[in-house]
């Protein structure tokens, strides 16, 4: 990409975060989210979609040059996408198990070295994801997964029933997924690589149609809610629910962009088929993460509500700090192979196929 474009859209995107810090585009700030079903969240609920975002005054360690844009080394380059049509197999993932480490108001990847600057966050596997994390101190910590070479750090707006965190308990199921119909062409993600999927301001619209879309908030019988349910049954077996897709598809060039979306893409359908497919300037394929998260609440949900606000302003954020190795004998056994397995890399279905790890979930 030309050096100008870069600094183009990286002074384009600070400038409208600044704006939106600034309250002006119709987004005034706020110190969070107005008391559920107050008249200031009704207003606040009819014209904002979702809360303010400050611009980030600080650059990671690791994009020096401070344009945004972090290069992969080394970059994928010379890759198509693939159109191939493999042998049908209804299952191609592995689970990552990971429970909830701890919460704070940082984020690395949208303000990254700014302690405190963000919404209320919930981080699960790395111990000790904060708003200085590198992909060097990532490496270095510890983890709350299931695997002990999962060094990533995974991490959401908190939710609260009233003033009270209501944190998931025990491992969530993160899936390592394939995207698109060739599963055989999907690779391990590069060490380094950074998201953020979906957007605490997008409206409920684009909640309710984003690509990353699953299901919605879910409880008992009641499904596809951008919003939280007004009551859930009130029964110890029920928990709401989410769940949400990334994109899975990348240029092969950036481990983050001044957006920390531009550089990944969701699969697009192969023109005359069902089939899906990269994008041509997205074209490396990579595992699709599908977070599915329980939360131990139900019954009265009047006054449950998310750090940056309603239930359409949920998003996560993945920072890949695997082992790569231990990665790539996860998505090598399990995606590519295509079978369905839990945090070891074994099928239970297909018992003659083993495991990718140990019985410590550590490489053999």
């Amino acid at each position: 990409m030309p050096r100008r474009s870069k600094g183009l859209s990286a002074t384009l995107i600070t400038g409208a975060l600044l704006l939106t810090s600034l309250g002006l585009g119709g987004i005034a700030v706020s110190a969070g989210p107005p008391a559920p079903n107050s008249a200031a969240a009704r207003s606040f609920a009819a014209t904002h979609s979702g809360h303010a975002m400050a611009a980030s005054t600080a650059n990671s360690p690791e994009d020096p040059d401070g344009d945004g844009y972090i290069l992969a080394n080394p970059q994928v380059t010379g890759v198509t996408p693939s159109t191939q049509d493999p042998p049908h197999r209804y299952f191609h993932e592995f689970q990552a198990n990971c429970s909830v480490t701890h919460t704070r108001p940082d984020d690395p990847i949208v303000y990254p070295q700014q302690p405190g600057k963000s919404h209320d966050h919930t981080f699960m596997g790395n111990t000790t994801t904060d708003a200085n994390s590198t992909t060097a101190s990532l490496t270095a910590g510890g983890t709350t997964c299931k695997a002990p070479g999962d060094l990533s750090g995974y991490w959401m707006p908190t939710l609260y029933n009233g003033d009270q965190q209501i944190l998931p308990v025990g491992p969530q199921v993160i899936y390592y997924k394939a995207g698109v119909t060739d599963y055989t062409s999907v690779r391990p993600f590069p060490k380094g690589l950074r998201f953020v999927v979906g957007s605490p301001m997008q409206s409920a619209d684009e909640f309710r149609h984003h690509p990353g879309f699953v299901e919605g908030w879910e409880c008992g019988d009641s499904y596809f809610n951008t919003e939280f349910p007004a009551t859930c049954p009130n029964r110890a077996d029920v928990q709401l629910n989410i769940r949400f897709q990334a994109p899975s598809c990348w240029d092969g060039k950036y481990l983050d962009t001044p957006d920390h979306k531009s550089h990944m893409a969701y699969p697009v359908v192969k023109p005359g088929t069902n089939d899906n497919m990269c994008p041509a300037d997205h074209p490396v394929a990579l595992p699709m993460i599908e977070f599915k998260m329980a939360f131990p609440v139900n019954g009265d949900m009047s006054k449950v509500r998310l750090s940056s606000g309603t239930g359409h302003s949920f998003h996560y954020d993945f920072f890949n700090a695997w082992d790569a190795p231990t990665l790539k004998a996860l998505v090598d056994h399990c995606v590519v192979g295509g079978l369905q397995c839990d945090a070891r890399g074994y099928d239970e279905t297909h018992p003659e196929a083993g495991a990718a790890l140990d019985e410590h979930y550590r490489l053999p």
